[in-house]
């Protein structure tokens, strides 16, 4: 109780610092066709040395001005400049509503400009933001852009496969990475096939991938955040997109309820919905047949479905809403919800289905009199998942859980103060069955106090970070101080150092086997309550946490405006690590196990940008370690190599062709051995079982080194031709070609222990989709 009041009293006196900014001029730049915010756009005062740039959400603030009249100056490329008079009052805050206009100056060139600021304004190390116009560069299954098919090209990122994979970011496991959409947790946010997410491309402002490092504005993750956050509903006009290929078709339905006026307010809404018919359209296009044993279920070892006969057996409905209303001093406040359905469904073998709604709301409230801008959220989610198989022992979980969340940041002229306190609340129900019959559940509800404060300060060549992060578990009455440092030194204008670190918990767990090939069923539980010992021993732990502390370094050079590298080596120490103990055998068997782990390496990016080209090379070398106790083995995701290039082009006298092609290149991945079989007798009358009358299932007797062989390597080539039929301004047709695995390669998915048979991965799957935006 007295680290919880600690944590409170933390809370407490950071409320009450909220020093006063004299001389203030702050406001937003929008993009007057549209009303969509425009980021990174550079604002100054003629005449002075003061400027700065906007945020994502197009607002900028500037501190400690001289009273007097000036002349305020927006200058974004591709965009006429713009210049407003501006009075400044002693101790006064005067807000701008500024509105631009696009002009004919190529929008890369736009892109180069915006991230050169921010290269020396941030620390960015191990943060990689990713754009709309990113994600569509890539060459996308059925021609749909999608951020699933994104995000394995950035560096440290590895999937397992096509189907059912998971994303595992520089050794963190799917359940040690944090997924946001506009502040809110989601639990599963990949599809059965892994192709595609819950998010709809269309709507997204922004994506950050944070690898590692991160500041104390994020917890309750050991590993990775990926932040993305949506846009609001367009503001002048009505409009909307349909799209359909033989994957999925959706609808997109966006405008204003109240027009956005020149320095006035606005009410828009968006609308969104996808849904697939991959299971019926695959009859048709694609042959192709599925091993059921790949996927855990109970079937036997020759259980191929040729899928003639029912289709891909992959479905999934994606609903999204929001409703935003934004005030004419830039306070803006968004209510939103969702529905996120996906069945895998093959008739007498199993039938998967899991479900995430949720709503919530978040704001951003820019007082006229005050130098403190204060935002918050307050969301509810509800996920659950269940799995019935052919011996009729169905696995249910669920976690449904709330987040409030509120943040205070101050401006200073070179300098950025925030503060803010998040209480998160969920509630598990898990029951699931082992291979002998012994049940584990959990039914348990667990809330989380944090609060954190982040102080950046900016000199003419470096930038500082630090920050401090205060996490109170109360099922585990655990409080866990985390500070963390990110720092730049800016060499010159075209090379940088930076490096960042810190300490990082977490209080979930996934019911994910990381034995398994591909496992669909992705079920939650909080951490234990029960005793726990340290790996290998018999000696209780210090907690019953999950714990991990990050240290990576980088350097950034400009080879000029159009070229650029990164390079990051990193390290993660992951503490301790808990997992189910799904080798119980005796019902006094305890339920968790603890590991500690590692994961190293170092990951190079190249990026080449021209008015009609973009190339993106990347390569990873990682090493992912766990040490049971008994022994130290790489993990199942442990890819040694990884290399991916994406090279994009537009051509046509109006850009009006685009063609694009991404290669992924990975080393094989790790898996166990067989050494032998055996006769498995599960004694279901005790000693009278006659044992040599029965015929018992056939056993395995893995390799007592654990994944110690190594799977053939992967590779694939995606390639897509884009042509864009432009009618009205407003109005266009994308007809797109894809092909995906254009070469046809094999690559394995596993070979059957028992039956030796090889199981691959999608074949070549060539599609044409059409998006027609109005």
């Amino acid at each position: 109780m007295n680290q919880l009041r600690a944590l409170i009293c933390f809370c407490l006196t950071i409320i009450a610092i909220s020093a006063f900014g004299q001389g203030k001029i702050r406001g937003n730049v929008y993009d007057k066709d549209t009303g969509e915010p425009i980021a990174f756009a550079t604002v100054r005062l003629e005449g002075t040395t003061i400027g700065t740039n906007t945020n994502i959400d197009g607002f900028f603030d500037m501190s400690d001005i001289e009273a007097g009249n000036y002349n305020l100056v927006v200058t974004y490329i591709g965009y006429d400049s713009l210049a407003v008079p501006a009075r400044v009052q002693d101790n006064g805050i005067t807000y701008k509503s500024l509105y631009v206009v696009e002009s004919s100056v190529q929008l890369e060139t736009v892109q180069i400009s915006a991230e050169r600021q921010k290269a020396r304004t941030e620390v960015k190390i191990s943060t990689l933001r990713v754009t709309p116009k990113e994600i569509k560069a890539l060459p996308s299954t059925g021609g749909e852009p999608d951020i699933a098919q994104y995000l394995p090209v950035l560096p440290g990122i590895v999937s397992t496969g096509d189907q059912g994979g998971q994303l595992y970011i520089r050794g963190g496991s799917p359940v040690q990475n944090k997924i946001l959409l506009d502040g809110m947790t989601i639990y599963n946010p990949f599809h059965s096939i892994g192709f595609f997410s819950v998010f709809e491309t269309e709507i997204i402002r922004s994506v950050d991938v944070l690898t590692g490092g991160f500041n104390a504005e994020h917890g309750g993750r050991i590993s990775a955040i990926v932040d993305i956050k949506t846009r609001e509903g367009n503001k002048k006009r009505f409009g909307g997109v349909l799209s359909a290929n033989p994957f999925q078709s959706k609808v997109l339905l966006e405008g204003p309820i109240k027009k956005l006026e020149e320095g006035g307010g606005s009410t828009s809404f968006i609308l969104t919905g996808k849904r697939s018919y991959l299971n019926e359209s695959s009859k048709i296009f694609y042959n192709y047949a599925i091993d059921t044993t790949q996927f855990n279920f109970a079937g036997t070892a020759d259980s191929i479905i040729d899928l003639d006969d029912i289709g891909l057996p992959f479905e999934f409905t994606d609903l999204y809403g929001k409703l935003s209303f934004v005030s004419g001093n830039g306070s803006k406040l968004n209510l939103f919800g969702f529905n996120f359905r996906d069945g895998f469904s093959l008739p007498g073998f199993a039938e998967l289905e899991w479900t995430n709604t949720g709503m919530g709301a978040d704001f951003t409230l820019v007082p006229a009199t005050s130098a403190t801008i204060i935002g918050g959220s307050v969301t509810f989610s509800d996920y659950k998942v269940s799995l019935t198989e052919q011996d009729n022992r169905p696995r249910t979980s669920g976690i449904r859980g709330f987040t409030v969340g509120l943040d205070f940041t101050n401006f200073g002229r070179n300098s950025e103060f925030q503060y803010g306190f998040e209480l998160n609340g969920f509630s598990t129900d898990f029951s699931f069955d082992n291979f002998l019959g012994l049940r584990f559940e959990q039914n348990d509800f667990t809330t989380e106090l944090a609060g954190f404060f982040k102080y950046k300060r900016t000199w003419d060549k470096l930038v500082l970070e630090p920050s401090l992060r205060l996490q109170y578990y109360a099922s585990q009455s655990n409080f866990s101080p985390e500070p963390r440092l990110g720092i730049k030194y800016n060499a010159s204008d075209k090379l940088r150092f930076k490096a960042a670190g810190g300490l990082y918990s977490q209080n979930l767990i996934s019911t994910v086997n990381e034995e398994d090939v591909v496992n669909l069923f992705v079920g939650f539980i909080s951490g234990p309550e029960e005793d726990l010992f340290k790996p290998g021993t018999r000696e209780s732990v210090d907690h019953r946490l999950q714990k991990a502390y990050h240290a990576i370094f980088g350097v950034e050079y400009d080879f000029s405006n159009q070229i650029s590298i990164n390079v990051e080596p990193y390290y993660k120490g992951f503490t301790q690590l808990i997992t189910i103990n799904r080798n119980k055998i005796e019902a006094t068997d305890p339920d968790y196990m603890t590991e500690t782990g590692e994961a190293y390496g170092i990951d190079f990016s190249f990026k080449y940008v021209l008015p009609r080209t973009y190339m993106w090379f990347t390569y990873s070398l990682g090493y992912v370690r766990r040490d049971d106790g008994e022994q130290v083995y790489p993990t199942i995701f442990d890819r040694r190599h990884n290399i991916n290039a994406l090279v994009t082009h537009q051509f046509g006298d109006k850009k009006e062709w685009e063609a694009s092609a991404r290669w992924n290149f990975g080393t094989g991945f790790p898996f166990t051995q067989t050494q032998g079989f055996y006769e498995r007798e599960d004694f279901e009358n005790g000693l009278s079982t006659e044992v040599g009358e029965n015929n018992g299932e056939l056993g395995i007797i893995y390799a007592a080194d654990r994944n110690a062989g190594r799977l053939p390597v992967y590779h694939r080539l995606d390639v897509s031709l884009k042509r864009t039929f432009t009618f009205t301004k407003n109005m266009s047709l994308d007809v797109t070609a894809s092909i995906t695995n254009t070469y046809n390669r094999d690559n394995i998915f596993y070979i059957d222990r028992v039956t030796n048979q090889r199981v691959d991965q999608l074949p070549i799957l060539p599609s044409i989709g059409l998006i027609f935006s109005f």
